[in-house]
């Protein structure tokens, strides 16, 4: 179905713009990025401002050993370049004011008359680079920023503004306990709301009539299952068959009982994960199973190289407020390589359920991932290729285009 939309419409464009990216991650962000990805495309045909997140007093506390808040510091006292062209039609920018760490003010009100002044000092800074750049009537993209960019529509004044909504923030307490009422008045005076799944379509919907699905992007010239990788040397010592998975190890986002579950199950297959983790209690759970291992974070180009070496892929998502309606991109990259997947059932995957095995419960991963191992062959992995092949940050922009130029024709 969702092949034949793309088909048969006409696809939409936007040239020739003035877009300016305003977001949670730094260009420097080292992990895979949805709104870099999406700038990247909107450059083809258009000039694109990426800002990085200011900083804060309480960053510049408890970070000031890391070198990109460094970096950013010796900006701000004027030994380095604030603006740069980073790739082409891309630049970034430093933003040099400081803002005030507020998160921590109880009441909302007294919250948002500080976060309106941190708001007003962000602004003068993208002022001062669209000028320099020679931006004008301009495309603001809020890539889920609800406090550092509420008021960014009302002070700079551009021609279109989208919210653009990839995670459901506010089952995080950080986010919960001012976003819960400044979300929606952040998604109700956007121009357009856009969402990369369903579920967070719905959510957009419930605030902003003109909220639009745009789906998700995969690198597929990275994650290409046609070419041959060199297997990774701390593979070749680990015994298949490979049950594997790519990604950040996070508590908030996997369910460890899961990855206990096929490591007792079957001890003759061997769980590999790639990727950073911060579940050190749960860590300690399966590091003692002798079929478990921990290969840890790896740079995103390499990560093909693992997923061509695993004979099925997991995705042993947790079941939270956080989680609930993401889409998980690490499926694209499963299916670009064309592997069988087995992943927990979830809102989000609903459409990925031709194509991947979906766990109700752990119990479920056990049989699941047999069946994909006894199933599989070369006509299903053409098929997941096929799919993927589908998911481009083309066909994503393309949505959010058609959305655009709705809003600007009406």
């Amino acid at each position: 179905m969702e092949a034949q939309t793309l088909q048969k419409r006409t696809r939409s464009v936007i040239k020739s713009a003035d877009i300016i990216i305003i977001g949670l991650q730094a260009w420097y962000t080292d992990i895979g990025c949805n709104c870099k990805s999406i700038a990247r495309e909107f450059a083809k045909n258009n000039r694109v401002l990426y800002i990085n997140p200011p900083l804060d007093r309480k960053t510049i506390l408890h970070q000031r050993n890391d070198k990109n808040i460094q970096k950013h510091l010796s900006i701000i006292e004027n030994k380095k370049e604030a603006l740069t062209e980073v790739e082409p039609n891309i630049w970034n920018y430093y933003p040099n004011k400081i803002l005030e760490s507020i998160n921590w003010i109880p009441a909302t009100g007294i919250f948002s008359i500080i976060n309106k002044i941190n708001n007003k000092r962000l602004a003068a800074d993208i002022r001062y680079a669209t000028k320099k750049l020679g931006f004008k009537d301009f495309i603001i993209f809020n890539d889920n920023d609800i406090f550092r960019s509420f008021y960014l529509k009302e002070f700079l004044n551009p021609k279109l503004y989208i919210y653009y909504s990839r995670d459901n923030l506010l089952g995080v307490n950080y986010w919960r306990k001012h976003g819960a009422k400044l979300e929606p008045q952040h998604i109700a005076k956007a121009d357009i709301a856009i969402a990369n799944s369903n579920y967070l379509t719905r959510y957009l919907l419930k605030y902003n009539i003109n909220s639009h699905y745009s789906g998700q992007g995969c690198n597929i010239k990275l994650f290409d299952g046609k070419k041959d990788f060199t297997m990774p040397e701390e593979m070749k010592n680990i015994s298949g068959p490979v049950i594997g998975y790519v990604g950040a190890l996070t508590s908030l986002r996997i369910d460890v009982n899961v990855i206990k579950a096929i490591a007792k199950s079957h001890p003759d297959y061997s769980i590999v994960l790639v990727g950073p983790y911060d579940m050190l209690k749960e860590k300690s759970d399966i590091d003692c199973l002798p079929n478990v291992y921990f290969l840890g974070k790896k740079p995103i180009e390499t990560l093909p190289s693992y997923i061509q070496y695993f004979d099925v892929c997991i995705n042993p998502q947790a079941i939270n407020p956080i989680t609930i309606g993401n889409y998980p991109l690490k499926i694209d990259e499963y299916l670009a390589m064309g592997k069988p997947v087995v992943a927990t059932k979830t809102d989000a995957m609903k459409i990925f359920g031709d194509y991947v095995y979906l766990a109700a419960k752990p119990e479920d991963y056990s049989s699941l991932i047999d069946e994909a191992l006894a199933n599989n062959s070369n006509q299903l992995k053409k098929e997941r290729m096929t799919l993927s092949g589908l998911h481009t940050w083309e066909n994503s922009v393309e949505r959010i285009y058609s959305a655009i130029n709705k809003t600007l024709s009406n």
